[in-house]
């Protein structure tokens, strides 16, 4: 934790070394409007005019303010700097002008690569982009869209599963004070990161005049209060605790989902003595593992004792924790080899190939199968978990000193929204914050979602921010991490109560 604060620190220092862009766009010079042809790219351009493969941001973003000034000329503007399509006129600038835009061009400001429309811009940070999410999250744009046509919404996406990457961008903006309109944060205690009071505003107003504590449920309302303020309007509920498998291969094997470590183990032994890959997990991001675990811990302790790990109730010395350790080593010795090379959904592709059994993977994988093209998936709760909805949330917040303070209102408005939510969480694979959402609008796996949100133990996800603060998740997450390559039940157990002692939580 001392490193990243440490590396934030020296980012916010350079940052302050850096020429701030001028928020002014004055008219833009075309050397040349060139016509797409098939194999031309941005950077390829760049070589051509400037002699430089990495001048292509000044192309993207001098030829999108002209755009933007004459839509008639160049009605094509540039969303994604790899994809430009045959066909369309783009405006080379001097290289005077590119000269003086990459002076100021900061990678970690996205935004200064789109025009501002007649509204100004609304810049949207997360981590949104994989397969279902990031068609969610278009669906939102959508709407925020139709109700005001005349704000240039930029994508701030950093990819990362869980936002390992995307809060390092996030937290080197707000210390140097110049953040995006909004950005992505799980409900729950990781707005503490944030240092909410000096960093954020509090979101009351949004949530009276919406009416939105009449159609989120009090078991969400209470995570999202931190210091008797809301921080965040939340679009979803994700449920963490889901065991997806291949439905032919089961079928095909005589299997059946199991309920317990137990049975886990024998359906495991049954796929490897066909071939398959038993259990398949993606741990290159870092937090994959104690997802995992997490969803172990709850099906070996329950969902009070569970509970009870967050808030000093339950001890992490206590025997039911070496057990979920125990459970744990068992469950990775059925793991695929190369699950360090892989990302969440770099492991699912083993699923969709018919090569692997089973996963345990939070709600959005049926969002990403439902991306791309496979339905031969089924879901159950992991071991232990019948009767355990551990959850967790997406929000988006508002940060002090947002450029477009007005319409990052306005977007979470339409986050909190009964229009903004259905057009989100069908494609996400996640349900409703909101309790009045229609039912019929989301598919099969989400109703059974819904069903049990309303009915079972709520608990709450410690990788994704609901659980405890920061800095405990890091250490929780680098203890499972090692467990992962050592094994080692009983020093992981000392480092989990150790972990909880410094974040003063245990005794």
């Amino acid at each position: 934790m001392k490193k990243l604060f440490n590396l934030t620190i020296i980012a916010v220092l350079l940052l302050t070394l850096i020429p701030v862009a001028v928020s002014a766009q004055g008219p833009v010079t075309c050397q040349e409007e060139v016509v797409v042809q098939k194999d031309d790219w941005l950077s390829k351009y760049a070589d051509k005019y400037f002699g430089n493969v990495f001048a292509w941001p000044a192309i993207m973003a001098l030829h999108n303010q002209a755009a933007q000034a004459d839509p008639a000329k160049f009605p094509n503007k540039i969303v994604n700097a790899d994809l430009i399509e045959v066909g369309w006129t783009i405006c080379i600038p001097t290289a005077e002008e590119a000269d003086a835009f990459l002076a100021t061009y900061d990678p970690n400001k996205p935004e200064m690569l789109y025009a501002k429309g007649a509204g100004g811009q609304l810049v949207v940070g997360s981590w949104w982009t994989a397969g279902g999410e990031a068609e969610g999250l278009a669906g939102l744009f959508r709407i925020y869209n139709e109700l005001y046509p005349d704000v240039e919404i930029v994508n701030a996406t950093v990819a990362g599963g869980a936002g390992t990457n995307f809060k390092a961008v996030l937290a080197t903006r707000l210390l140097g004070g110049d953040p995006p309109d909004t950005f992505q944060l799980h409900a729950g205690l990781e707005v503490e990161t944030y240092s909410p009071e000096q960093y954020l505003e509090p979101v009351d107003d949004i949530y009276a005049s919406e009416g939105l504590e009449e159609v989120f449920p009090p078991d969400l309302l209470s995570l999202l209060k931190y210091k008797d303020h809301y921080w965040g309007v939340p679009v979803n509920i994700h449920r963490s605790n889901v065991l997806w498998y291949n439905k032919a291969v089961f079928e095909a094997n005589g299997l059946t989902p199991p309920t317990t470590f137990e049975e886990f183990q024998q359906v495991a032994e049954a796929l490897q003595a066909a071939g398959i890959q038993p259990f398949v997990m993606g741990t290159k991001d870092g937090w994959e593992a104690a997802h995992v675990f997490e969803d172990v811990l709850a099906g070996t302790l329950g969902a009070e004792a569970y509970k009870g790990l967050w808030t000093g109730e339950t001890s992490w010395t206590d025997p039911k924790v070496t057990e979920a350790l125990e459970n744990f080593k068992m469950m990775l010795s059925y793991a695929n080899d190369d699950h360090p090379a892989l990302t969440w959904d770099g492991a699912g592709e083993y699923l969709i190939g018919g090569k692997g059994g089973m996963m345990i993977m939070g709600d959005w994988t049926d969002g990403w199968f439902t991306s791309k093209g496979f339905s031969g998936y089924g879901w159950a709760p992991p071991p232990g978990t019948d009767g355990i909805f551990v959850a967790l949330s997406d929000s988006f917040a508002l940060p002090n000193n947002a450029p477009n303070r007005e319409n990052a209102i306005n977007w979470l408005k339409v986050v909190g929204s009964k229009e903004g939510q259905e057009a989100f969480n069908p494609q996400k694979g996640s349900i409703c914050a909101r309790t009045d959402c229609d039912p019929a609008l989301f598919n099969e796996y989400l109703q059974s979602a819904m069903v049990d949100w309303s009915q079972d133990a709520i608990v709450p996800s410690v990788v994704h921010g609901a659980a405890a603060v920061e800095s405990w998740l890091t250490d929780y997450k680098d203890i499972i991490t090692l467990f992962v390559t050592s094994g080692d039940v009983a020093g992981t157990q000392t480092a989990l109560q150790q972990a909880c002692v410094d974040a003063g939580v245990c005794q």
